[in-house]
C-alpha cells in the first residue's frame, strides 16, 4: 500500500483526533479559565499534527523519522 497523502497516514489521523479531543476538552469551563494553559495544550495538539505533515512533505525518510520524533516531543 503506497501512501499518497498526509490524510491516508494513521499517525496524522490519531493526531488530528488528539487535537480534536483536546480542543473539546479546554473548552470546559473550569480548562478554560486557565488561558494560558489552555493554549499552551492546544497548541501542543496541533504541533503533533503539523509536524507530521512537515516531516511527510520532506521527500526523505531521514527527514521524516526527525520529524516524528519532533512531534512525539509535544
Amino acid at each position: 500500500m503506497s501512501i499518497e497523502k498526509i490524510e491516508d497516514l494513521v499517525a496524522w489521523q490519531k493526531a488530528r483526533e488528539l487535537t480534536r479531543h483536546i480542543y473539546h476538552l479546554t473548552q470546559k469551563e473550569k480548562f478554560s479559565r486557565d488561558f494560558g494553559l489552555k493554549d499552551q495544550i492546544q497548541r501542543a495538539a496541533v504541533s503533533i499534527m503539523s509536524n507530521i505533515a512537515e516531516g511527510f512533505e520532506r521527500g526523505s525518510s531521514f527527514e521524516f523519522h526527525l520529524f516524528i520524533v519532533i512531534a512525539k516531543a509535544s
